[in-house]
């Protein structure tokens, strides 16, 4: 089990990003615009550019980040992160941390296959903090 920041921004993610390459160092694992992401993830004409996913590496170190995801979820200071837990393989034992996080919580995505391969949900828990749960991608 991994758990890393995830950083949501307002339209300046590869700035803020790269910003932090220069000083943290690493590589980018994925850096995918919306129009570029493999998926068929839904956006405007005029967020083609902003990032959809970027994951920068610096040994042990792993930030995670993109650009709002729109009107539906409304960028604010203090709710543009999220904890990022990483299951590896472990289906079964991810779906139950799911749940047990988002009991009294609220599920923003509920835990399923998605299109860059395994399984992964998204909520808020019942303390307000924002969790990722993904498993079964490599």
């Amino acid at each position: 089990m991994k758990l890393n920041p995830y950083l949501t921004f307002n339209g300046n993610c590869e700035k803020a990003m790269n910003f932090y390459k220069n000083v943290l160092g690493g590589e980018f694992r994925i850096k995918e615009t919306f129009a570029n992401s493999k998926g068929q993830m839904k956006y405007k004409p005029e967020d083609a550019d902003k990032i959809m996913h970027a994951t920068l590496v610096s040994g042990d170190f792993i930030l995670m980040a993109s650009d709002n995801m729109g009107d539906e979820f409304p960028f604010e200071k203090g709710n543009n992160f999220s904890l990022s837990l990483e299951m590896g393989n472990e289906n079964e034992a991810a779906f139950k941390i799911f749940e047990g996080l988002s009991e009294d919580g609220f599920v923003i995505m509920p835990f399923e296959e998605v299109f860059w391969g395994g399984k992964f949900g998204m909520l808020t828990d019942q303390f307000g903090v924002q969790w990722m749960v993904s498993s079964g991608a490599e």
